[in-house]
């Protein structure tokens, strides 16, 4: 009967905890609430930002340029580990997306060189670069209404589905660096909390 009692005690502090950690990411919206593309997209991106810059900001500045090698993995895999990009490279890379994504989502032409982006060679700037592309990034996002975000910008490619686009890109590489990240002993920032 104790155990029992400690089990329903433990689920019921499990319960209010998970929604007390829901009701403390904002205001309750009634489901079926018609929310405004760009207010949408936005916090989706900022959400996406928050880890990311996080992420590249937790390599040290000497492994920048780590990039996996032929001697991390299962000896007679096959592979070809030659072109694979460094975490500096793939930092750059997600930056100049978010240029790439931005630009056709807001129809707004880069305040930077993109193509500079690649070379960049030192920690700080690349950190930078990246923070300047998601400020880019929230503005081209921002563009959005309701009678835009499914107007074609490239073939079916509508405003909408780049600027969701733009976040899913950037997670196949978020997952990436977090290899990077533990291959060297650091533990990603949003596995700490």
């Amino acid at each position: 009967m104790k155990r029992m009692v400690v089990v329903l005690a433990l689920a019921g502090c499990c319960v209010t905890g998970v929604q007390a950690q829901m009701d403390a990411k904002g205001p309750k919206i009634a489901a079926g609430t018609m929310i405004e593309p760009a207010k949408s997209f936005d916090g989706m991106l900022s959400d996406f930002e928050k880890e990311f810059v996080p992420l590249a900001e937790a390599m040290p500045a000497e492994k920048y340029d780590f990039a996996p090698s032929a001697a991390i993995f299962v000896a007679g895999q096959g592979s070809e580990y030659a072109t694979v990009s460094t975490f500096r490279q793939m930092v750059l890379h997600v930056a100049s997306a978010n240029y790439y994504y931005g630009s056709m989502v807001g129809g707004m032409k880069p305040d930077v060189d993109v193509k500079a982006l690649a070379d960049i060679k030192n920690k700080d700037a690349a950190v930078a670069a990246l923070k300047t592309s998601f400020v880019f990034a929230h503005k081209a996002v921002a563009t959005l209404t309701a009678q835009n975000a499914f107007e074609s910008v490239k073939g079916t490619n509508t405003r909408a589905s780049l600027a969701g686009g733009l976040v899913a890109h950037a997670s196949d590489h978020y997952g990436q660096l977090v290899e990077y990240l533990r291959m060297n002993g650091i533990v990603p920032p949003a596995s700490r909390k």
